[in-house]
């Protein structure tokens, strides 16, 4: 069985607080490293998140179990964030906001799982199993996607439009490790608050594999908020409540 993050805190943890205040601890964590990255899911912890659900497992690693591969299981160790089922563990949210910024993620999916990571909160990159499905049939919920707005009444479920699918299906089979890397543009605002600039994905890679090239985003992805207000800066968030999903490596800096 994985190891929860509890037992994470009393075990890696806890001779940081021994001999660091919170606060001290804290602040290592989210202090930049050479070249500006702040390690957000790694060796340092994970006091970058507003808040870490429990029921999470942490370990040195990740793999599907073997007589059901749409389950996860964390290994020994450290460093490796898991949802192992599909519990509904909600999302991670970042203490600190970001404007423009560039991001690298691993990540590990289980069969027919999703999940997706949310810049500014407001702008999914979708990440799923995807493996083997041919470029042309490839949709904006696929794996690297900009996932579409929807908007659910009445016990409908409505695509308002198709998002934009990556431009080649880099996705690997569930189990392996795969990649993403990201660089964000955020909205741009006048002095009077309004919009000037929408924000933009300059370049997104899968797997080493450009798979979006200057993306305008006009609007805030999925769900129709009435109150989705777009900002110059925001936290980043990870969707953990559609299937077991791991992540390591997480790491993001901001950008001139």
């Amino acid at each position: 069985m994985g190891i929860t993050t509890r037992s994470l805190l009393h075990r890696t943890l806890c001779v940081s607080f021994l001999l660091l205040p919170f606060s001290a601890h804290t602040a290592l964590a989210c202090k930049p490293t050479d070249g500006g990255w702040i390690e957000l899911i790694g060796s340092s912890g994970f006091d970058a998140w507003q808040r870490v659900d429990e029921r999470l497992a942490i370990g040195g690693g990740a793999e599907l179990v073997p007589d059901n591969d749409k389950i996860l299981r964390a290994t020994p160790g450290e460093g490796v964030l898991v949802a192992e089922r599909r519990q509904g563990y909600g999302f991670l949210v970042t203490k600190r906001e970001f404007g423009d910024c560039e991001l690298h993620a691993e990540f590990l999916i289980a069969r027919r799982s999703n999940s997706g990571i949310k810049l500014h909160g407001h702008y999914e990159i979708q990440i799923c199993d995807s493996h083997g499905k041919p470029d042309e049939k490839l949709r904006g919920s696929d794996c690297g996607g900009v996932y579409p707005r929807w908007h659910f009444s009445k016990g409908k479920f409505t695509y308002l439009d198709e998002g934009v699918p990556p431009s080649t299906n880099a996705t690997k089979p569930p189990g392996e490790w795969q990649t993403l890397d990201v660089v964000f543009r955020a909205p741009q605002f006048d002095d009077d608050g309004n919009k000037t600039e929408n924000a933009r994905l300059d370049s997104v890679k899968l797997n080493g594999q450009v798979i979006h090239n200057n993306v305008e985003l006009k609007t805030p992805t999925g769900r129709v908020q009435k109150n989705a207000k777009e900002f110059p800066r925001r936290y980043l968030s990870l969707q953990l409540n559609h299937g077991p999903v791991a992540y390591r490596n997480v790491r993001i800096r901001e950008l001139p």
